[in-house]
């Protein structure tokens, strides 16, 4: 029960922090924080701990807890990432996110196509093909778990540590996208047919090929969440 508590009340105080309800500069105090949330002076020392990690605010002795300027929070963690795709400045993460992507998977899949295992790329032949069948099954949530798994493989199996360590954010990026009705009914066939394509590349070992069909993947992406948040 506590472990819950600290949990609403640290996504209640983060999603107020990165929706701008709480602007930088603001001062938090650990008896107003209880007395707002209904928390327990452990809960709300553990809640402010926890911001601070992230770099959303600062303690200052005889003053209290401050929310940091946008430019010093630590924008690759998850739980950020997920605060500002349920706020009110969704459109300008996803655009800074998709962004991301669009400089670091093509990246990653041309390495892949020269790193990987042999095990990596039967894995990764296998979730295209699971994409394939969830995809004309119409199968939003399992197709969403095998987007994440496949991103994540390819981050990984590129070799590079730091690629590896953005498959949460990507994951956060992909997950957003379906929990707010930015993904089609049924996956674009283009889409997963480029998925294929880079599967086949990597096994290939043809990195212009990889890189090539993950552009085209994040390409699209960005067109259409452009349009989504357009519309």
């Amino acid at each position: 029960m506590g472990s819950d508590r600290h949990e609403e009340v640290l996504d209640a105080l983060g999603a107020a922090i990165a929706g701008g309800e709480l602007v930088p500069g603001s001062v938090l105090r650990s008896d107003e924080l209880q007395e707002r949330f209904g928390a327990s002076r452990t809960v709300a020392r553990e809640v402010v701990r926890v911001l601070e990690t992230m770099r959303l605010t600062s303690s200052r002795r005889r003053v209290g807890v401050i929310v940091r300027e946008p430019s010093e929070w630590n924008h690759y963690d998850p739980r950020l990432i997920r605060w500002q795709l349920d706020g009110p400045g969704r459109a300008v993460a996803l655009r800074t996110l998709t962004e991301l992507r669009s400089g670091v998977e093509p990246c990653a899949a041309r390495f892949a196509a020269l790193r990987a295992t042999p095990e990596d790329r039967g894995r990764l032949r296998a979730l295209a093909a699971h994409l394939e069948r969830t995809a004309r099954e119409r199968d939003l949530s399992t197709f969403l778990g095998h987007d994440v798994a496949f991103h994540d493989l390819l981050l990984s199996a590129s070799g590079n540590p730091m690629f590896a360590q953005l498959s949460s954010v990507v994951a956060e990026v992909l997950a957003g996208r379906t929990e707010h009705g930015l993904m089609p009914a049924e996956p674009q066939p283009e889409a997963v047919a480029w998925h294929v394509e880079v599967a086949h590349a990597v096994d290939a070992g043809e990195a212009d090929r990889a890189e090539r069909a993950m552009r085209d993947i994040v390409d699209q992406a960005r067109d259409e969440i452009a349009a989504a948040v357009a519309g």
